[in-house]
């Protein structure tokens, strides 16, 4: 029977044989109504019914719909808003309704059976934990303990949320597990650090705090994945491998770090923690030539795209991403967008990019020409002989730093308000670049080569005509450069000054070649060209050096025979196959390797250890395919599988079987981009009306989503913008339906 506190069914039913959607109406003007429903015809209270003592707020309304839809007619059990003591026995109803749950308590031990407590469907989550706490009677510091919904996947972090509004009942199986758990962490280095990791999190917050340990700034340009299967012979497994232990680090220190002589004071508390921070902030030697032939080497741009499909998402945890205790993880730089890179404060984040950046140059993960990897050896050399002569000191007086930070910088700007009517005269009078260059634009099955014209370069275009005497006409064609591609090809013993050009159009990306004829013109093109793809034109103030930073990077491509021959002689313990990856190994003997190495070495000699990692980075993001993260995938109406590459600014479209770009998308141009999560595809929509779709292959859609939101995230980063990061902008680009 039901309560006596409700009115008796017959008496309701007597009133309400007819109902109809008035009376619902009449019903739901009541504050404070709640409803039992009935099936037609059954008017006792054991009946089956709703139990969800629904108010009379728009559920009621749903049901009026339901009714006349469906022509099923319910009774309805009323209960008017009453006096105190009736609530009061509500409640008192509800408590009694007390079940047991079955948790699994870590702590005990993997051989203690589940702690089982009484609690009811209103109790919050932070009860039940004080019932456990109290029920295991170990005395401990629980804060950083949660329960894990085994069956959901899911941790139950809102502490003040109640069993039935999470939808637990006696049958759920809960874990009552810490949320910081030991994690294996491979280092762009090659070095393994084991810390304690939060498994709670998303893995971009679990990044964040990894980062704060590790005092690596703006953690946004790195995430984690699976590590590849090494296969590893009998003779490997024998050897120990040296693993840095960070897992006593406590985490309060980890959530504030403070500063000691320039690094974090957890790795000031001996001399041990010193050494793991040595470790991460100077440049290791150059690897063994054993060591380059174990790492996985990707054959193809098909195994590249097959190491993308391992990043993690970043937007749920890693205990819901399969990730165990102890378990082995990358931390690489994942969005090649480094923002604000200053060698006082990013002495761990350059050296650690430096690291991920040489190995992608030894293991042939991004081409470059032969010229260019003796200078990349030539770099490595100098920078292993310079860090173990003049170490960087990792203390500094940072208050004279920042003094001596403060008075340049006023510096400057009292030099640029000192300037004289005169200059201001001369910046407004832009200049112009005027020469014979050759152009060519590559097409397939075409034969032409390079067309020599007259060209002028003026604001931020290019024009070309058939000679100087036509100039004053009309021009063949006018290039906008504005939010182009730039990237050089050059080859100084060769004489080869390359400059390639990718111009936006509605259809994609057009390829343009300009050939020039020395180092001067190359190096006065090169810059225009740069600073006209960003907008700016010849009269800005970086254009002179800009250009000589060009020139600079031809130097160091010069060869000097007449003082290798003497650094050879002095120096023959130099290990080329150190320096060069696995394909220079088969193609030349050492002694064809030292010379040119040594050569290339002479122009770079003369360059501090801060300077020559920031040339390193500086030519590795001048390769053309630097930044590119590939992804195959199948565009729709297409019957074949292609490549996707994702750079920074760009997705690029690739032939899988012969390798050619076929269209380039700027994100610029990008008006909206979808994800249709059932049948894991991705639509795009461009200026233009340009719209693509294509479903994921060797990755998961959501790895492409999140490439495509981090990488227009990036772009949002500004000096005027406040330092703390906006985490709810990057989960809104990133997230998906997931965190939504």
């Amino acid at each position: 029977m039901l309560p006596n506190m409700y009115h008796s069914t017959q008496a309701v039913s007597q009133k309400l044989s007819c109902v109809h959607i008035s009376a619902w109406r009449k019903l739901t003007e009541k504050k404070g109504t709640s409803f039992f429903f009935f099936k037609r015809g059954d008017t006792s209270s054991k009946g089956k019914t709703t139990h969800h003592n629904l108010s009379y707020s728009r559920e009621v309304r749903r049901l009026q719909i339901l009714t006349v839809d469906q022509g099923n007619f319910f009774r309805v059990l009323v209960k008017t808003q009453g006096s105190n003591s009736s609530n009061c026995g509500r409640r008192k109803l509800r408590s009694m309704a007390a079940w047991d749950l079955s948790v699994t308590v870590e702590d005990l031990g993997p051989d203690a059976p589940p702690v089982t407590i009484s609690v009811a469907s209103d109790l919050h989550i932070g009860g039940v934990i004080v019932k456990l706490v109290e029920k295991t009677q170990i005395k401990r510091d629980w804060s950083d303990h949660a329960l894990w919904w085994e069956q959901k996947q899911h941790w139950l972090l809102r502490t003040a949320w109640t069993l039935e509004k999470y939808g637990i009942h006696a049958d759920a199986r809960l874990l009552f597990i810490p949320q910081h758990k030991p994690l294996k962490l491979g280092l762009p280095n090659g070095k393994t650090l084991m810390l304690k990791a939060c498994f709670s999190n998303p893995v971009f917050q679990t990044v964040m705090g990894i980062c704060r340990m590790l005092n690596i700034r703006h953690p946004e340009e790195l995430s984690l994945l699976r590590p590849v299967e090494e296969k590893k012979k009998k003779k490997d497994k024998d050897m120990a491998e040296e693993i840095y232990d960070l897992t006593e680090v406590p985490l309060s220190m980890v959530s504030r770090p403070c500063l000691y002589n320039g690094m974090p004071a957890h790795f000031a508390d001996s001399e041990q923690m010193e050494a793991v921070y040595k470790m991460l902030s100077i440049t290791q030697p150059p690897p063994a030539p054993e060591v380059i032939t174990k790492q996985y080497r990707p054959a193809s741009v098909v195994d590249k795209a097959h190491i993308n499909g391992r990043w993690l998402d970043s937007s749920r945890c890693l205990k819901q991403q399969g990730i165990q205790e102890n378990d082995r993880l990358w931390l690489r730089f994942k969005f090649y967008s480094f923002y604000d890179i200053d060698p006082k404060y990013d002495v761990v984040r350059l050296a650690q990019l430096y690291e991920q950046a040489r190995w992608a140059i030894l293991l042939e993960d991004i081409d470059c020409t032969e010229e260019e990897m003796m200078l990349f050896g030539a770099l490595q050399y100098h920078i292993n002989k310079v860090s173990l002569s003049e170490p960087r000191m990792l203390t500094s007086n940072t208050a004279l730093d920042d003094l001596e930070s403060a008075l340049q910088s006023l510096e400057v700007k009292m030099e640029g308000e000192s300037s004289s009517a005169s200059d201001l005269l001369e910046n407004m009078t832009a200049p112009e670049l005027n020469d014979y260059l050759k152009i060519f634009r590559p097409k397939r099955l075409t034969l032409k080569g390079y067309k020599q014209y007259w060209f002028k370069f003026q604001d931020t275009s290019i024009s070309y005509f058939k000679s100087k005497e036509e100039s004053i006409g009309e021009p063949i064609q006018q290039i906008n450069l504005k939010g182009c591609e730039v990237a050089p090809d050059v080859n100084v013993a060769a004489q080869k000054f390359l400059i390639r050009l990718l111009i936006p159009a509605p259809e994609g990306m057009n390829e343009v070649y300009l050939r020039c004829e020395n180092e001067q013109q190359y190096a006065q093109w090169m810059a225009g060209c740069r600073l006209a793809s960003k907008g700016k034109s010849l009269a800005d103030s970086s254009f002179q050096s800009e250009i000589q930073s060009i020139r600079s990077f031809l130097a160091m491509q010069k060869t000097n025979s007449g003082s290798s021959n003497n650094a050879a002689s002095n120096d023959e313990s130099i290990n080329t196959h150190s320096l060069v990856s696995p394909r220079y190994h088969k193609k030349y003997k050492p002694k064809q390797l030292t010379p040119r190495i040594l050569d290339a070495y002479q122009n770079v000699a003369q360059l501090s250890l801060t300077d020559a990692l920031m040339r390193f980075l500086q030519i590795w993001q001048a390769l053309p395919d630097f930044g590119l993260s590939y992804v195959v995938v199948r565009f729709k109406g297409s019957r074949k599988d292609e490549v996707l590459g994702i750079a920074p600014n760009r997705l690029i479209r690739i032939d899988l079987g012969v390798g050619d770009v076929v269209k380039t998308w700027r994100y610029n141009n990008m008006k909206q981009w979808n994800v249709n999560w059932d049948i894991k595809q991705v639509a795009i929509e461009f200026e233009g009306n340009v719209n693509i779709a294509f479903g994921c292959i060797t990755a998961d859609c959501k790895i492409v989503h999140e490439f495509i939101g981090g990488y227009i995230f990036m772009s949002t980063r500004s000096r005027e913008k406040s330092e703390t990061l906006n985490e709810e902008l990057f989960h809104k680009l990133t997230g998906g339906h997931e965190a939504l």
